[in-house]
């Protein structure tokens, strides 16, 4: 609720934007959402988000490969943070001035949490 709200910037890629919407496609029937609200949300994020062009790859990298794609995003938008639950597969991001923080830490920093 708080990504269009100004307390920090949203950065998207289309590798990372298609990724989202598989995985979120692939659990439409845990999520109690339709095919059509998963898109509405892509869009929304794409429209609020800041687009960046990917020139370059570190692959592989990370633990997993998959997530190189954000390691490369984050760096291209010069960003503080990855946000996410998966911080062990991040391990090396912090090579790049990038601190891996889970949703609730992350939070915290902007303040939003106690």
């Amino acid at each position: 609720m708080l990504v269009d709200s100004g307390r920090f910037v949203v950065n998207v890629s289309v590798p990372l934007v298609l990724e989202y919407e598989d995985a979120a496609k692939r659990f439409l029937d845990q999520i109690h959402l339709s095919e059509r609200d998963v898109g509405d949300i892509i869009d929304y994020v794409c429209a609020v988000a800041r687009q960046r062009a990917i020139f370059y790859l570190w692959r592989p990298l990370l633990r997993d490969p998959k997530d190189d794609m954000v390691l490369e995003l984050a760096v291209s938008a010069d960003c503080e943070f990855i946000v996410t639950y998966n911080q062990r597969d991040f391990e090396g991001a912090e090579g790049f001035g990038i601190r891996v923080v889970t949703p609730r830490a992350f939070l915290r920093e902007i303040g939003e949490l106690a």
